[in-house]
């Protein structure tokens, strides 16, 4: 394998219609790198392909790389560690882009980026290139929670057209087999801190006469499953702190509150009843607290994260040896109450005792204390622990 500046990539699955069409806009747009003395290839990663496309490829001067595993992402994770070039220009191999803007793209690469993206909102979308509920409502809002939760500054996170370096596609580590590759590549991107910038692009209508490979409501919903896995803080620490605060809310109103009586705030009356909402609600925010500390130490310790200020306040203080302490201590003031209430319950010789609040905050620490051990074992069999 030779050594050249460009690699021009597409996945390939059953594509005889229109690939002779990409690898020739691919060549015009090489042609247009050598102007620039810059030399280029165009691989084609074939996934399995049983009609006329790797023959398609290897006569129109194509080397073809054979991905052994279906899927949009494999094809292009492995035609991503087969490319010779050191910057990548990676589109659909449906002619539903021109590789000729992919050259302003290898611009802003040889400028210093690490990942520039295609916009085909700031560019152009052609008539019937997009179906409206793509174009209006999934792209747009998938696109709007990556930047919710990773703040990438792009407008369209799932464009086909894009480029990046070897050396980021590298360090990015990618590995999503899907159509969920495309949020994973700018999701990294953002996480990692590298250089990236768009430029706009055309959306032409493909030329294909069957249905493409995307499945937009499947699709759609691996990437928001996606987009939640690598966001702590969205998954499990948001929802962690408002259980955890409606839970402690209720406790406090209620045990400020004399027994057998219910708190009044307006026309919401809080009784004891409101404890089983209570218990429920702070057991399973602390489960999501704990989670999401695993799931932060974790996904740092692949490098799929850098730290923030919040995760260097978990490691100090969630380290496995202290949480290990601290279910110990929650068990022990958990057994302590309810030794205490068994105490005044033998001196009124077993008689009616109104300390239901007291017994289930008791054992709600005492769950939590059980909930404590599991997740400091878990962090450690995980081997993230500091």
């Amino acid at each position: 394998m030779t050594p050249v500046d460009v690699t021009f990539l597409m996945p390939c699955l059953n594509e005889e219609q229109t690939l002779p069409e990409c690898i020739k806009t691919a060549h015009e747009a090489g042609m247009m790198l050598a102007e620039l003395g810059l030399t280029y290839e165009i691989l084609i990663s074939d996934n399995g392909s049983t009609d006329k496309s790797v023959e398609i490829a290897e006569t129109g001067g194509c080397r073809v790389a054979h991905c052994p595993d279906r899927g949009y992402g494999n094809a292009l994770v492995f035609g991503c560690k087969n490319a010779a070039g050191t910057y990548l220009v990676m589109g659909d191999s449906d002619a539903s882009y021109d590789f000729r803007e992919g050259v302003a793209m290898v611009r802003k690469l040889h400028e210093g980026y690490e990942l520039c993206m295609g916009s085909r909102f700031k560019g152009e979308i052609m008539p019937g290139a997009m179906p409206w509920k793509n174009r209006y409502i999934g792209n747009p809002v998938l696109t709007g929670f990556l930047n919710l939760l990773y703040r990438s500054g792009l407008s369209d996170a799932h464009c086909g057209l894009r480029a990046l370096s070897k050396a980021a596609f590298e360090k990015m580590r990618l590995e999503s087999r899907g159509m969920e590759f495309a949020s994973e590549m700018v999701v990294k991107s953002a996480i990692l801190g590298l250089r990236r910038t768009e430029v706009p692009v055309t959306l032409h209508k493909d030329g294909r006469d069957r249905a493409p490979h995307l499945r937009p409501w499947r699709d759609g919903w691996r990437h928001v499953k996606f987009l939640l896995t690598l966001c702590p803080l969205w998954l499990y620490f948001g929802p962690a702190l408002i259980l955890m605060g409606l839970s402690a809310a209720i406790f406090m109103a209620l045990l400020v509150t004399p027994p057998g009586e219910m708190f009044k705030l307006g026309r919401l009356w809080v009784g004891d009843h409101w404890l089983i909402l209570s218990g429920g609600f702070f057991s399973v925010g602390y489960q999501a607290l704990l989670m999401g500390v695993a799931a932060s130490k974790y996904t740092r310790s692949l490098g799929f994260r850098k730290g923030s200020l919040a995760d260097g306040i978990i490691d100090r203080f969630a380290k496995v040896d202290a949480l290990i302490a601290s279910s110990v201590l929650l068990g022990l003031v958990g057994i302590g109450i309810i030794l205490r209430i068994f105490v005044l319950w033998s001196d009124s010789r077993y008689g009616p005792l109104q300390m239901t609040r007291e017994t289930t905050f008791a054992t709600t620490l005492i769950v939590a204390s059980f909930q404590t051990m599991f997740g400091g074992f878990l962090i450690s069999m995980l081997g993230c622990d500091d």
